[in-house]
């Protein structure tokens, strides 16, 4: 696989050398670079970037990417919470959420934009803040993604109020006057413009159905590449397109739209490298396979697994030499689990495929690379009581920074109640 090498090997020996292993390490260059593409996404009549807290919440990625402008989607009121306790203002953070958050009526009083995504949530609303505003999600009837499991569009997704429901939906707002002054739609994971094209398209049609909607958002899904066979979305190409189609709406309709978009990995999964240690090496014969096992796994990155996903690694060597010797091997975690595999096969999660890795031996280091979003949000955390792993953030003037402390097992237990 393609090494990407964000951050050098002479940096990732200085970490392996003073840190505990396994560590995940994000570089803050590449995380402005970023940034600083999705907020001049290009639009026509406003734009408003909010980034996906579930890709990657720890604490000081929120802080950085908040003095830098961006806004927030939170998927629960727990990530709200994190949020606002770090500072930043509920009115820069919306809420489109499978299940309702006890403390909703709290969060909306403190400016948090509330996004329904079922009719009993636009009900459930209504009866909170009648007369007010609302955002709603429609479920279109298609979704993009490259496995069903990460389409959230479509009608195998229950995200959103499906298209067929609008009537009931405009029916409650009408019984709550409540003015729905904003549209917000997501059909996955895609790099194809056409697709945004078509998206677009779709949901500009929808909210010709709504006369007092000012604003829609597309939601993320901007593909990003983890490994050498996968395209990252060239968002300049895409919101182009996407700003074509809103112009030739306003030209339709006399209707200027506000764009929104809301990407998470995006964002921060170029940043991101997970250092692990090979512990252990096992061959099941002629017609079996090499293994490497590392001290890592769906503990600290769950995608393979879940999503069939395939990241780009390498092997970073005790003793550097010259030998450029390689070997075909699968890469499995710690866990007692033998779905913890980190080299599933193209396009068929069911299987496995070998990966062409340096030479290794036990004690040498794996690092895999683009693990920046969905991997420290979003793993098995104490799976098997492995503690969670620690975060760094290599800093642009070259400095690390400790973002997040290894687990101790007394945190682990300490909500446990043994007598």
């Amino acid at each position: 696989m393609k090494n990407l090498k964000i951050i050098s090997d002479e940096k990732i020996r200085e970490i392996t050398g003073s840190f505990n292993l396994p560590i995940y390490v994000y570089d803050e260059k590449t995380l402005l670079e970023s940034a600083k593409k999705v907020i001049n996404f290009p639009n026509a009549y406003g734009l408003t970037p909010r980034y996906a807290i579930k890709a990657l919440s720890t604490a000081v990625i929120l802080k950085l990417f908040n003095e830098h402008g961006l806004h927030f989607d939170a998927s629960s009121g727990y990530e709200i919470e994190r949020a606002i306790r770090i500072g930043i203002a509920p009115e820069k953070i919306q809420l489109t959420s499978q299940k309702l958050p006890n403390n909703l009526e709290e969060f909306v009083k403190k400016g948090v934009i509330f996004n329904a995504t079922s009719l009993f949530q636009l009900e459930s609303y209504g009866k909170l803040f009648p007369d007010k505003n609302i955002s709603i999600r429609i479920n279109p009837g298609m979704g993009s993604g490259h496995v069903k499991r990460v389409n959230v569009g479509g009608p195998s997704s229950s995200f959103g109020i499906w298209k067929d429901d609008i009537p009931q939906a405009k029916q409650i707002a009408k019984k709550y006057n409540l003015k729905i002054n904003k549209l917000h739609t997501h059909i996955g994971s895609g790099t194809n413009p056409n697709i945004w094209k078509k998206v677009a398209k779709l949901s500009l049609n929808t909210v010709k159905l709504f006369p007092d909607v000012h604003t829609l958002n597309l939601g993320g899904g901007f593909k990003i590449a983890h490994s050498d066979h996968e395209k990252t979305t060239d968002i300049q190409n895409t919101g182009n397109v996407i700003k074509d189609i809103f112009i030739s709406f306003y030209k339709e309709t006399g209707r200027r739209i506000k764009l929104e978009i809301e990407p998470g990995n995006y964002l921060v999964t170029k940043s991101g490298i997970l250092i692990t240690k090979i512990i252990d090496k096992n061959y099941t014969g002629k017609d079996g396979y090499n293994f490497i096992k590392i001290n890592s796994g769906i503990t600290e990155i769950t995608r393979p697994a879940m999503y069939g996903s395939i990241h780009s690694m390498y092997i970073i060597k005790n003793n550097e030499n010259k030998n450029k010797e390689t070997e075909d091997t699968l890469v499995v975690g710690h866990c007692c689990e033998s779905g913890d595999i980190l080299t599933p096969e193209i396009n068929d999660p069911e299987e496995l495929e070998p990966v062409k890795l340096k030479k290794s031996e036990i004690g040498d280091h794996l690092v895999i690379e683009n693990i920046g979003g969905y991997c420290s949000s979003m793993s098995f955390s104490n799976y098997n009581s492995f503690p969670q792993a620690g975060e760094l953030l290599l800093k642009v003037d070259g400095n690390l920074k400790v973002i997040r402390k290894r687990q101790t097992m007394e945190q682990i237990i300490q909500n446990e109640i043994i007598s």
